[in-house]
């Protein structure tokens, strides 16, 4: 299959730098980008895209969310993150289903396709129904199943989570030729002991997999785990052997000097959650000093309970004012920091070496953004625009190696009607009257 994307303003990559081509043509070969420059390739083609003048721009990866959350959408707005988590969250997790799951999953994969995600990292509960929508949809995503351990005197052996995270690895690993990948996870320090956390880390080294934690989230999580141990979260994961293999960690709120040495040396991957740290009051991770040392700094959402959307649009606008009115330097965080935290970071995060930019011979992993809206005009510069003034919304397109998900507010590989009729069914399920 050969399209042909014309008519675009295409922010291209070359040698670590991006270029704007005006007016430009893309074309697209089964999944892989084969050319892209100022005029038509030669050739035939299958389909022609004529995209009115809109940006092309690498596809955004949501690098940390809870997908099927978006059935607690909300819920215990106003409490802090151990109220809202232990009183209102995980009393009505406790009541989920996979059948539950999965209607809250596929609502998940609708919004975030819409708005311009191409890749995500999900860690939730019944991760084989999220699997399988993954591979229905076409979209990409890293899942995993999270381990939790609350019980001091429960081995690893007993832990039936390491099990069942070691069978979604074997089911699922690189399923759909590579766009379904799993990974392992240790949900957070406070939610497990160290003889699981161990064995944990132990299993994702021996599968040569990558784990997905949250780390120093707030800073009564980061102080008690001082008390109780002390060391910090970091210091803790670094010590039983979690940071040996290349980790995700999400939020990273209240981390010391000593913990991003730590990440230095493991080559740790934090992950921004800027709405979800402000609308839950843990405050603002030391964005600026990560990426001074050199980290892989990618951007979440986290779940839509805490957020209250899977829009990664919006974190890039959050992430690129925030840090700036914090520290009241204009320069703290560019647009072009922002943007690759959404993009080639988030792909990087992943194991994904073969996306994140508009480059030939990269997968075909891209959207298109609408510049008609009057909020859109003029768009002068892609990246800056992508940062300040693209809303979710403007997303016309979206295409995973090679083949379109989404095209003008249409769905091609999901029933969004069944999807949210489901859906409806699920609250009605999940919150009885």
């Amino acid at each position: 299959m050969r399209i042909l994307l014309k008519n675009c303003d295409i922010l291209s990559y070359r040698d670590g730098n991006y270029e704007t081509i005006r007016g430009g043509a893309l074309s697209v070969l089964d999944d892989t980008i084969e050319y892209i420059g100022t005029e038509a390739p030669a050739g035939n083609l299958d389909r022609v895209l004529d995209l009115d003048g809109a940006m092309v721009l690498p596809g955004l990866v949501n690098t940390h969310c809870h997908a099927a959350m978006t059935l607690l959408r909300g819920v215990g707005s106003g409490l802090p993150l151990q109220n809202w988590l232990f009183d209102t969250v995980f009393p009505i997790e406790d009541r989920l289903t996979p059948a539950l799951v999965k209607a809250g999953g596929d609502l998940a994969l609708l919004e975030m396709i819409a708005s311009g995600t191409t890749s995500f990292s999900d860690m939730y509960f019944f991760p084989m129904e999220m699997a399988e929508s993954v591979l229905a949809s076409g979209i990409k995503a890293n899942i995993c199943r999270p381990v939790q351990s609350f019980d001091p005197s429960e081995t690893p052996d007993q832990c039936f989570r390491i099990g069942e995270a070691a069978e979604l690895f074997r089911r699922y690993h690189n399923a759909g030729n590579g766009r379904l990948r799993v990974d392992f996870c240790i949900h957070a320090e406070y939610t497990c002991t160290p003889q699981v956390v161990e064995a944990a880390s132990a299993l994702c080294q021996e599968h040569g997999g990558r784990m997905h934690i949250h780390l120093s989230e707030t800073e009564s999580e980061h102080q008690a785990c001082i008390r109780k141990y002390g060391k910090t979260p970091a210091r803790w994961f670094y010590d039983l052997g979690t940071f040996d293999s290349p980790t995700a960690a999400a939020h990273c709120v209240w981390v010391t000097e000593e913990d991003l040495a730590l990440f230095q040396e493991k080559g740790v991957s934090p992950i921004h959650d800027p709405a979800s740290n402000m609308k839950l009051g843990s405050g603002y991770a030391p964005i600026r000093r990560m990426l001074d040392l050199g980290l892989n700094v990618a951007l979440g959402t986290d779940g839509a309970a805490s957020n209250n959307n899977l829009n990664l649009v919006e974190e890039m606008h959050l992430a690129a004012l925030l840090h700036n009115g914090y520290h009241r330097d204009p320069t703290m965080l560019q647009p072009e920091d922002v943007f690759r935290m959404a993009t080639l970071n988030g792909a990087r995060l992943q194991g994904r070496e073969d996306t994140g930019a508009l480059a030939v011979g990269k997968k075909a992993d891209l959207i298109a953004v609408s510049t008609q809206a009057p909020h859109m005009m003029p768009a002068f510069e892609a990246i800056p625009t992508a940062v300040y003034t693209m809303q979710g919304s403007d997303v016309v397109l979206n295409m995973v190696d090679g083949q379109v998900l989404y095209e003008n507010g249409q769905f091609l590989t999901l029933d969004a009607e069944k999807i949210k009729a489901d859906f409806r069914q699920a609250l009605r399920e999940l919150y009885p009257r």
